[in-house]
């Protein structure tokens, strides 16, 4: 069993920058694929970045590319998702999820743990 939870989202303006994280807890956070997810009122759970276990491989949802950074820290059980040059289309809650498996996992139904999400809103 693993326990996710997400922080760091707020209310900002369209070009500023926030970093989130996911604080994870139980088994070995090190053996996880981690994800990030976001839902916006009236609309599905979209891909927004995805992370190996090691680290060494990173996919990004087009509409992110460039701007979002996905990173891990496995010494503080705990996933980052910096993101940049933020727009009002970015305005959802955020969640963080976990798999454990060795590759890159880019779809919402392929992970065994969610934790309850962070607001992030983005004025224009």
């Amino acid at each position: 069993q693993v326990q996710l939870v997400e922080s760091g989202g707020g209310l900002v303006q369209a070009g500023d920058s926030l970093r989130l994280s996911c604080a994870a807890s139980g088994r070995t956070f090190s053996a996880y694929a981690m994800g990030w997810f976001r839902q916006a009122p009236g609309k599905e759970r979209e891909f927004v970045a995805a992370l190996s276990w090691s680290g060494g491989l990173r996919r990004y949802a087009d509409s992110v590319k460039g701007r979002f950074t996905i990173s891990r820290d496995n010494a503080k059980n705990t996933v980052y998702l910096e993101m940049n040059t933020l727009k009002p289309e970015d305005t959802a809650v955020y969640y963080c999820a976990a798999r454990a498996t060795t590759v890159v996992v880019t779809t919402a139904d392929r992970y065994d743990y969610w934790g309850q999400g962070t607001q992030v809103t983005v004025s224009s």
